[in-house]
């Protein structure tokens, strides 16, 4: 094998041309830190490594299981059963036998998340969408530590992605989430806050989602867009290129309808429409609940 500086130029030439060689350079000596590894976080990884990324901070610690396999990217029959963390980092040195990768259990409380985000040029929020403690908690610690936090994940066929500035409207804020809240409640609050244009509201089916089996319906396109719009958008603040637009500002594509829409909402779930979405939603699945109930009191 050639030795690591001519293999990482001949490995990432193509680049050259949209990169400039001083951007690629830059791409080789930056740190990702990215939070979960599952339907969008594995695939966020190969395509940093991809791009030349040259270091990474992974945590996740959950394996894989053979549910994953419809849209993970490490999820394989050979890796059933395997941590995830574990599995990407492989992947990850597969494609760039030089990268230098740390890998975190995600368990190991606030020092290991102190460890997890040390040296990061830019965390991704890849966490599993029903986690709702561990994100808040990661988007807390990366504001104290004056790091930009980036998501983006499967809605339907397409993807939303929202930017936070650690100097800017907060998580927490955007969101409208209080420490007294349920974590229903929270969830809910974060689900609405997340897809404000709702432009998968034509064939989503909104009765899939199921808060008390944490389950929700995911196909592989919207996972492969988020690895897109993360990918580019990391780049672009990475590399100091064009504006980066925070939180309130967010985005949601979605190619099944063809759309694409940018939404600025100043105060976030504050904002009366956002209020009145959130209290339709916890009406219609009140309903539900009920009918349910009855169903089975019925049955």
């Amino acid at each position: 094998m050639h030795d690591e500086h001519t293999f990482y130029a001949e490995a990432f030439s193509r680049n050259i041309g949209l990169l400039t060689e001083a951007e690629q350079a830059l791409l080789r000596h930056s740190t990702v830190a990215i939070a979960g590894l599952g339907g969008v976080g594995g695939i966020f990884a190969l395509s940093f490594a991809r791009l030349g990324v040259g270091r990474f901070n992974l945590s996740d610690p959950d394996t894989f299981a053979t549910v994953n396999i419809n849209r993970q990217a490490g999820a394989m029959v050979s890796t059933v059963d395997k941590p995830k963390a574990e599995v990407v980092a492989n992947m990850i040195k597969d494609i760039n036998p030089h990268a230098v990768i740390q890998t975190f259990s995600g368990e190991g409380g606030p020092e290991e998340l102190d460890q997890f985000l040390n040296g990061a040029t830019v965390v991704i929020d890849a966490i599993d969408f029903f986690c709702i403690a561990a994100r808040r908690t990661l988007y807390a610690c990366a504001r104290e530590h004056g790091l930009v936090v980036m998501s983006a994940g499967p809605v339907g066929f397409g993807s939303a992605m929202q930017v936070f500035n650690p100097h800017g409207m907060s998580f927490d804020e955007y969101f409208d989430l209080h420490d007294d809240m349920s974590e229903d409640e929270m969830i809910l609050h974060f689900g609405i806050g997340v897809t404000p244009t709702l432009l998968q509201r034509a064939y989503f089916r909104p009765d899939r989602i199921s808060l008390s089996a944490r389950a929700a319906p995911s196909v592989v396109s919207g996972t492969l867009l988020a690895a897109n719009l993360i990918t580019c958008e990391a780049a672009k603040l990475i590399l100091g290129r064009d504006t980066v637009r925070f939180i309130p500002h967010s985005s949601h594509f979605d190619p099944y309808v063809r759309k694409y829409k940018t939404v600025h909402l100043r105060r976030g779930n504050r904002g009366l429409l956002q209020r009145l979405k959130i209290w339709y939603v916890k009406r219609m699945l009140a309903n539900r609940e009920k009918v349910q109930a009855t169903s089975e009191q019925v049955a």
